[in-house]
């Protein structure tokens, strides 16, 4: 059997990262890690080729080689998604897809054309898929029914399929699930609310492939909830220690984290140990009100802003995601947001309008209600809310409009990235496996010209730069890093601005057209009475 593995493209978004990919010549962030996964549990006298779109596009001698297409996808790929099955039926090759999007709503990817749906998780749905497939099914539907898998049995995925050159991080996964109840998160409905880790052993093995592959540099954890189980993971960075500190720290690490991270310092030493250098947080809101009614109740236990200063101070560059739109939201949200973000100087501030993700609680509530405005998951930092919410949408979006444009105007931004700097505690570990190579060096000449030479951020950048380098000289190239993060989002806040503009004055002229609609039937219905 010749597996042909496709990841369809991501649209250009918070995570797509363009413009600072284009400083140091990659071609996506991360690599489709589910699909390597995928081909680890497949049975290995199988035939695997793997095409990331984000990377490259299809060839036909591919298309020719495949016996079977097998496609991943998140939410956000969907368009994509369904344009690759297409492509592969017009071929006349089977298709099986799996992952996030085909698991929330098989009957979108059943309708897109798919034979074969692998849903929930691989480790228990392959299994079935492979043995369907063995005796010659040319269709099925394969799912846990409600049963997780231990992750303790999942194999090594299969590093050796990717091009190592076309990303800037690798990424590895120690857990799934995550202990906590927010409404409006899929995650506790995908992988549920037990974390389930791997063992230390497993995980090392993992980074051992990579190093053997010959990776250096920055690997993201996918965890959605990297302590979730605390006590597993101090076993497993306990053994991550020893192991970094013999190989002269290959690897810098990035993860997510609930905000309790801040409560456990043991936690954050060792992960400073290890060399992680940075974590996202799911803040959603200084609204502690709407916190509470969405279940966010974690974050809810000590002041906001102080767990986000001990976690910086402790030596941890902090990235925050955060989301306007809540139930009972008074107005003004935007501007507190923004002011909450500038007072914890969080230069990353992952900005959403709320929506309802498919078979959340908040989906549910929300459709019990009366509430979905569409079922369409077509979901993005660009798209309009999927729902009615409690104060109007034209006044929501336009608070998260101007929020987003403020907190990436390139002055702003550049001076929240030096306050955090100059706030962060120094590393605990350091690298003497990454010399910088020409690829580097030619993404800082760029970023220098560009910040340094020809924006009007000139006097800023070279003043807080050769401040770093004076007061925190151990933290110089973290700085020009956040600083190359600011050239993507100083482009995207047109995309966002324009796009939302766009839709929203669409939006407003249906909701005039209906109104005159209604109107002139209520006046119909008078005259007629």
């Amino acid at each position: 059997m010749r597996v042909l593995l496709l990841y369809p493209l991501f649209p250009k978004s918070f995570w797509s990262f363009e413009k600072t990919l284009e400083l140091v010549n990659r071609k996506a962030l991360l690599p489709p890690l589910g699909l390597i996964t995928v081909a680890s549990l497949l049975p290995q006298e199988w035939e695997f080729k793997l095409v990331d779109r984000n990377v490259r596009e299809i060839t036909e001698a591919e298309w020719h080689w495949a016996d079977l297409v097998l496609l991943s996808a998140m939410i956000v790929q969907k368009k994509d998604f369904a344009d690759q099955i297409q492509a592969a039926k017009r071929r006349g090759k089977r298709v099986a897809v799996g992952g996030p999007y085909p698991t929330a709503l098989p009957d979108e990817a059943r309708e897109a054309g798919a034979d074969y749906l692998i849903l929930d998780e691989g480790e228990i749905t392959l299994p079935l898929f492979i043995e369907a497939v063995q005796q010659g099914k040319t269709s099925g539907v394969f799912r846990s029914d409600g049963v997780k898998p231990d992750v303790t049995s999942t194999p090594v995925p299969r590093f050796d399929l990717l091009d190592f050159n076309a990303y800037d991080n690798m990424s590895v996964q120690f857990s799934r699930g995550c202990p906590f109840q927010c409404e409006f998160c899929d995650i506790i409905v995908l992988y549920g609310r037990k974390p389930r880790t791997k063992t230390p052993e497993q995980l090392l093995a993992e980074l051992d492939r990579i190093y053997e592959l010959g990776w250096r540099g920055g690997v993201f954890m996918v965890d959605d909830n990297f302590i979730g189980n605390k006590r597993n993971v101090k076993l497993l960075l306990k053994e991550l220690k020893v192991w970094q500190a013999e190989r002269g720290y290959p690897f810098s690490f990035v993860t997510e984290a609930s905000i309790d991270l801040a409560d456990d310092q043991e936690l954050m030493d060792l992960m400073l140990d290890c060399y992680f250098g940075s974590v996202f947080l799911g803040i959603e809101t200084p609204d502690e009100e709407s916190l509470s009614l969405t279940k966010k109740f974690q974050n809810t236990r000590s002041p906001l802003a102080d767990s986000v200063e001990r976690i910086i101070t402790s030596g941890l560059r902090v990235m925050a995601g955060f989301i306007i739109g809540f139930d009972g939201e008074k107005p003004g949200a935007g501007d507190r947001l923004l002011r909450f973000v500038e007072q914890s100087t969080i230069p990353t501030a992952i900005f959403s309008m709320l929506q309802a993700l498919p078979d959340t609680a908040l989906w549910h509530r929300l459709e019990k209600e009366g509430r979905l405005r569409t079922k369409n998951a077509d979901i993005n930092q660009t798209t309009l809310m999927n729902f009615i919410p409690t104060r109007p949408i034209e006044d929501i979006t336009r608070e998260y409009i101007e929020a987003f444009w403020q907190l990436y105007d390139p002055e702003k931004y550049l001076d929240r990235s030096y306050r955090h700097i100059m706030l962060l505690g120094e590393p605990r570990a350091k690298s003497t496996a990454q010399p910088i190579n020409l690829k580097q060096l030619r993404g800082l000449m760029i970023l220098i010209w560009r910040q340094g030479v020809k924006r009007k951020t000139r006097w800023k950048f070279w003043h807080h730069l050769f401040s770093v380098i004076k007061h925190k000289p151990s933290l110089w190239t973290r700085f020009l890093v956040t600083c190359a993060y600011g050239e993507h989002f100083a482009d995207y806040r047109y995309i966002v601005r324009d796009q939302l503009e766009k839709q929203l004055a669409h939006f407003l002229e249906q909701e005039a057209t209906l109104q005159v609609a209604e109107t002139a039937n209520e006046s119909v219905e008078v005259l007629a009475n």
